[in-house]
């Protein structure tokens, strides 16, 4: 075993507590053989554990792409939208807002004509606005919404179509349920982030970043700082994994929301592909353990980066995981194989 697979391995020893799921025999023991991810930076953290998976060679040993720092940021990408569901759910918790009314009572600038898309329509992309990802598109196939072209609510308010009972992935829903709640809170967005968020998970370096912001993320540049801000409410939050297991923490432990709301935030829809508030809730078998588990799956990403959140909230635990390989196959929980598959498996049943 190399010095660095070494690491891997106790990494693994720290990252997974005892079982919470009857164990069966046979159960493969990633803390003495743990998984070799080959040609990726991949960052994966559980509770206060934390592995960094490295670029691997022909060779078979691990070789670093960047010094390993702890608390190093990476973009949320679209985990972003799991916050601002929370955001939505707690105003909702206190009455401000209604799941069901249309969002054009909030925010008059959608206005009625077409019909107003909900605030639940937003939430579950059914609402009808454009699409930003059909801008027309660069070489590199960054569509001009996030590189140099109109962007914003402005955008994502012309041509809006009627609302629909079918689900449609839309950054646009997120961008003006961001503008939404700064219309009902009377307060800027990061600033509802930081002190509803941010305070009471205890994060330390997390932020919804703008153009001009040099947040040293891993890889930042000038040009995938701009192109990520342009996501706003939708994707641009950047920070440490250790922030977003915090935030899941302070979901599970009843700081963000009250029991109700909680359960509201994760009540998915079959037919819309289990789509709940801002992130997917279903029921998945995992290998070595004795019934399926319910997992909260929040995936993001932009560019070269991808991130995924995911929380059992029966086992109350939760993994982050980034990487800045954009081809990096995480696979679907639900086939029951994959890199995704193995990991929760060991994680949640292991």
């Amino acid at each position: 075993m190399t010095l660095r697979a070494g690491l891997l391995a106790l990494g693994l020893a720290l990252l997974f507590p005892a079982p919470a799921v009857a164990q069966e025999e046979g159960v493969p023991d990633w803390t003495s053989e743990p998984r070799r991810i080959p040609h990726v930076v991949l960052e994966a953290y559980a509770f206060e554990g934390a592995v960094l998976v490295s670029d691997t060679d022909a060779g078979g040993t691990y070789s670093p792409q960047f010094d390993y720092q702890p608390a190093q940021a990476w973009p949320w990408a679209s985990v972003t939208k799991q916050v601002i569901a929370v955001l939505v759910m707690q105003e909702v918790e206190a009455g401000r807002l209604a799941l069901d009314a249309p969002a054009s009572s909030y925010f008059g600038r959608l206005g009625d004509d077409p019909p107003s898309p909900t605030v639940r329509q937003l939430l579950q992309h059914r609402s009808g606005l454009p699409d930003p990802d059909t801008t027309e598109a660069d070489e590199e196939g960054v569509p001009s919404f996030y590189r140099d072209g109109p962007t914003g609510v402005d955008w994502c308010l012309q041509d809006r179509t009627r609302p629909s009972d079918d689900w449609s992935y839309n950054n646009c829903d997120y961008i003006v349920l961001g503008a939404l709640l700064e219309q009902v809170t009377d307060q800027p967005l990061a600033d509802l982030i930081e002190r509803r968020i941010g305070e009471p998970s205890g994060w330390t370096d997390t932020q919804l970043i703008s153009a001009d912001d040099m947040h040293g993320y891993v890889g930042g540049s000038p040009d995938y700082t701009n192109r990520i801000a342009r996501y706003g409410a939708s994707a641009a939050l950047v920070g440490p994994l250790e922030d977003m297991l915090s935030f899941d923490r302070a979901l599970l432990g009843g700081a963000l929301l009250g029991e109700e709301a909680l359960a509201t935030l994760w009540d998915s829809d079959p037919a819309l592909g289990y789509m709940a508030l801002g992130q997917w809730v279903f029921e998945a078998p995992l290998d070595f353990c004795d019934a399926p588990v319910r997992i909260v799956e929040r995936r993001g990403a932009i560019g070269k980066y991808q991130a995924r959140n995911i929380v059992f909230p029966e086992l109350g635990m939760s993994v982050a995981i980034a990487t800045d390989q954009p081809d990096f196959e995480f696979g679907e929980i639900w086939m029951g194989q994959g890199f995704m598959h193995d990991l929760l498996s060991a994680v949640a049943c292991g």
